[in-house]
C-alpha cells in the first residue's frame, strides 16, 4: 500500500515537472497533526464529549448495577431455592442483554457522531490546504508520507488557517 501511494506521489511530481517545466514544489500536511492540535478538532471532540457524557454515566451506573447484583447473587446462590436461583439467573441475564445493547448503540451513535464532526473538519481542512497550495504555488500536497522533510511541511499553516 505504502509504495503503491510512493509510485502515485512520483508519477504526479514527474507529470507536474513535465508540464510545468520547472521545480515541483511539494507540501505536506500531517492529518494527525491536524486532529490532535487544531482548533476545530478539539472542539469537535469537546462537543461530542458534552453530548454522550449523559449516556456514558447511565451506561457507567447500569453496569455497576450489573456487577452488584451479580456479586450478591454469587453471595446468595447457595442458600437460594432452585426457582429464586432460576428467577435471579433470568433477572441478571435480561439486565447484562440490556447492558451490552445499550453499550452497543452507544459506540455506534459515538463513531457515528464522531464520524460527522470529524467529517467538517475534514472538509474545512481540505479547502484550507487548497487554498495554501493555490497561494503558495505548490504542485502536490501529501497527506501521507514514510518520512518529510520539515521544509515541506506546511501542517501549522494549516492549523493556524484552521484555527482563524
Amino acid at each position: 500500500m505504502a509504495a503503491a501511494l510512493g509510485s502515485a506521489a512520483a508519477l504526479n511530481v514527474a507529470s507536474a515537472q513535465q508540464q510545468g517545466g520547472g521545480a515541483t514544489r511539494v507540501g505536506f500536511v500531517s492529518v494527525e497533526r491536524i486532529i490532535r492540535d487544531s482548533s476545530p478538532a478539539k472542539a469537535a471532540v469537546a462537543k461530542i464529549d458534552a453530548e454522550f457524557k449523559k449516556r456514558e454515566a447511565e451506561l457507567q451506573q447500569l453496569a455497576t448495577r450489573l456487577r452488584t447484583q451479580s456479586e450478591q447473587y454469587d453471595k446468595d446462590a447457595a442458600v437460594m431455592s432452585d426457582s429464586d436461583r432460576v428467577r435471579r439467573q433470568r433477572e441478571l441475564s435480561n439486565l447484562d442483554n440490556e447492558f451490552q445493547r445499550k453499550r452497543i448503540e452507544f459506540q455506534e451513535d459515538l463513531n457515528r457522531r464522531r464520524n460527522e464532526e470529524m467529517g467538517r473538519v475534514f472538509e474545512r481542512a481540505d479547502q484550507v490546504i487548497k487554498q495554501i497550495a493555490e497561494t503558495q504555488g505548490f504542485d502536490i500536497v501529501l497527506q501521507e508520507a514514510i518520512t518529510v522533510s520539515p521544509r515541506v511541511d506546511i501542517t501549522d499553516q494549516v492549523i493556524q488557517a484552521l484555527g482563524r
